[in-house]
């Protein structure tokens, strides 16, 4: 008889969290790659936390890529949280509040120091109406707005402008999230959005229930293949949800089967707290959940393994799809931007 292998020691150590993981720490090459796996899963930082946490001894190679790896993570962030709190403080001066989405603003509020997290851009909410005040503020800060990759799609299927310059890359949502032949509008989104501040300046927040929806949509959008994202809801969950809200706010973005595989594989991979008979309110059919578990495998999410061979993400997305016809369309109207390139201006 053949014995089930254990966790690999990233997704140990990230299930056992707060609590100490029950695995030994790990040695010679797997220790290498343990600690590029945390870095292609976007937690370098928090990982070094945890390893200390844990009284893990790596390897001083390892120990090393670590703790550079660590630190590099960090002064990204840092040039993130730059970038929000100027982009704040220039939309301030016309009133304008944003939604920090993800990023710097979510580490800030789950991880022990937001800079243990990974993030590369500045996500930000505004209503359909703030959108070009936002843009010319934003412009002001020396970016300049990149075309849509939906090209004469985007009325349909764009959620957001990416505005680039030095400081960095600010996108800005006008949707919370467009995907799957869907999109899931902001407006009600920004009504129910709490206040907050960053560094003394003003912020919304998602609420905790539309959290837990957008992080899971947001996750299964691009196919769980990065454990910060599942592993944001470990943490969001445990800050106490109201999972009947939860419920219904997944139904009402009409892709609760999607919401249903962020939350299913945060809670088998990494023991988030997930009440069952949430995830049987939002469970897709029988053969959607087993494709589920073949493609959001321990192994194959460790492993990236979607990222490497786009006929299997394709594959992924249109057989996960709950719309499949939907998807199909996207994905004509993807090749479509592809074959004849961006409208005329």
């Amino acid at each position: 008889m053949t014995t089930r292998p254990g966790p690999s020691p990233l997704v140990g150590l990230l299930r056992a969290w707060p609590e100490p993981p029950e695995i030994r720490a790990p040695h010679g090459a797997d220790a290498d790659t343990f600690v590029r796996s945390a870095v292609r899963h976007g937690l370098a930082g928090f990982v070094a936390h945890a390893v200390g946490q844990a009284g893990w001894q790596l390897p001083s190679e390892s120990s090393a890529l670590l703790r550079r790896e660590s630190l590099a993570g960090a002064a990204r962030s840092l040039q993130v949280k730059a970038l929000l709190l100027k982009s704040l403080e220039a939309l301030s001066r016309e009133g304008i509040t944003p939604v920090s989405l993800k990023g710097y603003g979510l580490a800030l509020r789950l991880y022990p120091d937001p800079l243990q997290r990974a993030t590369r851009d500045v996500d930000l909410l505004v209503s359909r109406t703030e959108v070009a005040t936002a843009v010319h503020q934003l412009t002001s800060l020396g970016l300049t707005v990149r075309p849509s990759r939906d090209g004469r799609h985007a009325h349909v299927d764009s959620h957001h402008l990416e505005l680039e310059g030095k400081a960095g890359l600010v996108e800005l949502h006008f949707r919370a999230l467009a995907g799957w032949g869907r999109a899931l509008e902001g407006d009600a989104l920004l009504a129910r959005a709490v206040e907050g501040t960053v560094d003394g300046h003003r912020v919304r927040w998602l609420g905790p229930e539309d959290e837990a929806v957008y992080l899971a949509l947001h996750a299964s959008h691009h196919l769980l293949q990065r454990l910060a994202w599942l592993f944001d809801l470990k943490l969001l969950a445990a800050r106490g949800l109201d999972w009947d809200r939860v419920i219904e706010g997944a139904r009402d973005s009409g892709l609760p089967q999607l919401v249903f595989h962020g939350w299913e594989v945060a809670r088998r991979l990494l023991g988030a707290p997930v009440p069952e008979d949430v995830l049987a309110a939002l469970a897709p059919s029988g053969w959607r959940r087993r494709l589920g578990r073949r493609f959001f495998s321990e192994s194959r999410l460790v492993a990236t393994e979607l990222v490497h061979s786009r006929p299997r993400w394709m594959a992924a997305k249109l057989l996960l799809s709950p719309e499949p016809v939907a998807m199909v369309r996207y994905s004509l109207r993807r090749l479509d931007t592809l074959l004849r390139g961006p409208p005329d201006r």
